[in-house]
């Protein structure tokens, strides 16, 4: 697989070790070439499947999963659509088998107008996963105590919300994030939904989060794949600019020339 993250840190979730950075999800493309070009585009390494929106028993040769699987990218089943713990184990376990992987992208949620995560039901779904062998990826929203307590069942990421999924609205909260962040300095953290444009990505990686992932936001795009392009640059920069560490915040400006020595320098403290 080309490695592709200039930043020299792969990233790290359970077993898996990624050079990119950005996960994308596989909904809502206009067609199939748009979506490859895309993941192509997008220089992802992990991509997310909807369990509950594919067919596992009736997929021919040219079928979105036989698709997909040939593809150098590694897949992310997700439990998208569930409401319960019970369902949300249920599509774990027949990804597990459909796929034969550990992996989950874990989501619980409330309701169909907010599509927000139900803590109480996303808690007990996880702790039943974690148990049952499954590396979970959890899926939350931006509340620094569900996050905490994800973690200390096991997941082996924890995925905050920047806003409502496909919403576009971007960090709404970004104080929630950075909290997250240095509650939790050492578990890998992705931001997940909500993201509109690529600056919002960038954002998100200068507070310090390990990844993002996001689905609508290339899929919807007038263009998905220049989006998809922008997305990978728009994680990259961000990284570096974490690595970087940007300069402190002043209210009046500070020169960036000294003064000392400067041509035609008066002492304003001589008088006369």
């Amino acid at each position: 697989m080309k490695k592709n993250n200039v930043c020299g840190d792969p990233l790290e979730i359970g077993g898996l070790t990624l050079s990119s950075r950005l996960l994308l999800g596989t909904s809502g493309y206009p067609n199939m070439q748009v979506l490859l070009e895309s993941i192509a585009a997008s220089g992802t390494e992990l991509i997310t499947v909807a369990i509950r929106r594919v067919n596992l028993e009736d997929d021919g040769p040219t079928g979105f999963l036989s698709t997909i699987r040939n593809l150098p990218v590694n897949l992310l089943p997700n439990t998208a659509g569930c409401y319960t713990a019970r369902e949300a184990v249920l599509v774990a376990e027949l990804s597990r088998e459909a796929l034969e992987t550990d992996l989950i992208k874990l989501e619980v949620i409330g309701d169909d107008e907010t599509l927000m995560p139900d803590a109480e039901q996303l808690l007990k779904a996880a702790s039943e996963l974690v148990l049952s062998g499954f590396t979970v990826l959890a899926y939350s929203n931006d509340d620094p105590i569900t996050c905490r307590k994800l973690a200390d069942i096991g997941c082996a990421a924890v995925m905050p919300l920047a806003s409502p999924i496909g919403s576009g609205m971007g960090l709404v909260n970004p104080y929630n994030l950075q909290l997250i962040r240095e509650l939790l300095p050492n578990l890998p953290l992705l931001v997940d939904a909500g993201i509109g444009t690529a600056s919002d990505a960038a954002r998100a990686m200068e507070l310090g989060y390990d990844g993002v992932l996001l689905n609508t936001a290339v899929s919807k795009a007038k263009h998905p794949v220049q989006m998809a392009a922008a997305m990978r640059h728009a994680v990259m920069g961000g990284r570096l600019a974490w690595l970087g560490g940007r300069i402190p915040q002043r209210f009046y400006a500070q020169a960036s020339s000294p003064e000392e020595g400067r041509v035609g320098t008066v002492d304003r403290n001589v008088s006369g």
